[in-house]
């Protein structure tokens, strides 16, 4: 067992009602919303008009910039409209709107067959520039979460050459399934990823990276690098069970005992992340020339009536998708885009899935009652707890109450944009105070001062 990182909490994982969900089909698409932001970096243009026909895969927005990633349309169909479109993030966005074709409608998308990746299909064709522009022409970003385009992280740079590859299988975060059962059922493909991923880095010493609470798929991912041909020096290793274990930061404290500096990113220090479900989509893009056009989503919470995991068509609005796994069963009060820590809540369930979507988690009355309804929000008694939870080891209270009273030159003084917003200080705090709310908030309002993200 590796080391740890400071700080973490121990939610209640919740797991249990999807994990052994197999990955199944996700609803027909009836209209998909893509979204032209859907990373970090610039946001795209529309690459086609309102009233053009689009084939599935097809590029419906682009940017020149170099932190960026195409978006691809998911369906054969026809540009209906280019429109603003509510943005689980940023509140409102301009996304391409398709809808089927009616001779030819959207057939449901299956899920990757493993006898498509067999373990030693040869990747000694493809040279690192060929995998990473492949990266890049497939839209693919970081599948876990943040969104960052992967192209930009296999990208060879001379200068700061890459000497440890970390694929990361932790999937920390509470009800979350998705990455668990991509590792137990693309085994293969996850490992043609690997093997691609690392060739395009330059052959860093890799390691993947799997919370404890997961031994199928240590076992599975273990037993696969064994077969595979040139994988057994890639060793699979177990990490404590403790939240935010997957976040990147986190986790290469935990594999390498190395930080990596405020502001920075992992390459800086020789590091690439790489979530498990990143790198299948990898080897679909490589071996097959497919774009990143449907991603494996859980679809969970108590409310649900039939909880799983689904294979879903970017752009589909989280209404069809939770419509399409039976509706809730009793009062809910929230629907989260993500999981409960880092999910972001949404009011408008026409919302539609992005390359970034791991989970729609639909939360009860009787869950958001006990913790806030029930107990009002109460001043700060400075405890200290958040500081003691915080990976980061900020300040939230002082970032918060900064941002509250529009204070924002105090909040950077206190490095607002370190924060993860891994919900750690919310989920600690005796008084209430929904700190990482406030905290993102004040990032939102920082970014639109500096146009980095519309108003």
């Amino acid at each position: 067992m590796r080391g740890g990182f400071p700080g973490g909490v121990h939610p209640s994982e919740k797991k249990e009602l999807t994990a052994e969900s197999p990955i199944k089909p996700g609803p027909a698409v009836k209209q998909a919303a893509v979204l032209l932001s859907q990373h970090t970096g610039a946001i795209c243009k529309p690459a086609v008009k309102e009233g053009e026909s689009v084939q599935a895969g097809q590029v419906v927005g682009d940017s020149d910039a170099f932190i960026s990633a195409p978006v691809h349309s998911p369906i054969d169909g026809k540009v209906a409209l280019i429109t603003l479109q509510s943005h689980p993030v940023i509140g409102r966005a301009p996304a391409v709107i398709i809808v089927p074709d009616a001779v030819n409608p959207a057939k449901r998308p299956q899920p990757k067959p493993q006898e498509r990746f067999p373990l030693d299909l040869d990747i000694e064709k493809y040279t690192p520039q060929q995998i990473t522009t492949a990266a890049r022409k497939a839209g693919i970003v970081g599948l876990g979460g943040a969104g960052f385009p992967t192209a930009v992280k296999l990208e060879p740079n001379p200068e700061k050459p890459k000497d440890f590859l970390i694929i990361n299988g932790c999937e920390c975060e509470p009800y979350i399934t998705c990455d668990y059962r991509v590792m137990l059922e693309w085994t293969n493909q996850v490992i043609t990823g690997i093997r691609l991923a690392r060739k395009a880095t330059g052959h860093p010493k890799t390691i993947v990276a799997i919370e404890d609470n997961k031994p199928k798929a240590v076992e599975a991912l273990g037993n696969a690098l064994k077969r595979a041909p040139g994988c057994k020096d890639i060793n699979v290793i177990e990490l404590k069970t403790k939240y935010p274990q997957g976040g990147e930061r986190q986790l290469i404290k935990s594999v390498l005992d190395r930080f990596v500096p405020t502001g920075g990113i992992p390459p800086m220090i020789g590091v690439v992340v790489l979530n498990v479900a990143t790198a299948a989509a990898i080897a679909d893009a490589v071996m097959f020339d497919s774009p990143l056009t449907h991603r494996v989503v859980t679809v969970t919470g108590e409310a649900i009536a039939r909880p799983g995991n689904y294979y879903v068509a970017i752009g589909t609005p989280v209404k069809e998708l939770i419509d399409f796994c039976g509706g809730v069963t009793q009062p809910s009060a929230k629907v989260v885009i993500g999981g409960p820590m880092m999910g972001i809540a949404i009011a408008d369930l026409s919302t539609p899935v992005t390359k970034t979507t791991g989970a729609v988690t639909v939360l009860t009355k009787e869950q958001i009652g006990t913790v806030k309804f029930t107990r009002r929000q109460t001043p700060c008694i400075h405890c200290g707890r958040c500081l003691q939870v915080c990976p980061e080891r900020l300040n939230p209270t002082r970032i918060a109450h900064a941002v509250k009273n529009n204070l924002m030159d105090i909040a950077q003084s206190y490095f607002i944009n370190a924060c993860i917003e891994c919900g750690c200080c919310s989920y600690i705090c005796p008084a209430n105070i929904e700190l990482t709310g406030l905290i993102r908030t004040g990032k939102i309002y920082l970014a639109r001062q500096k146009k980095l993200m519309p108003s």
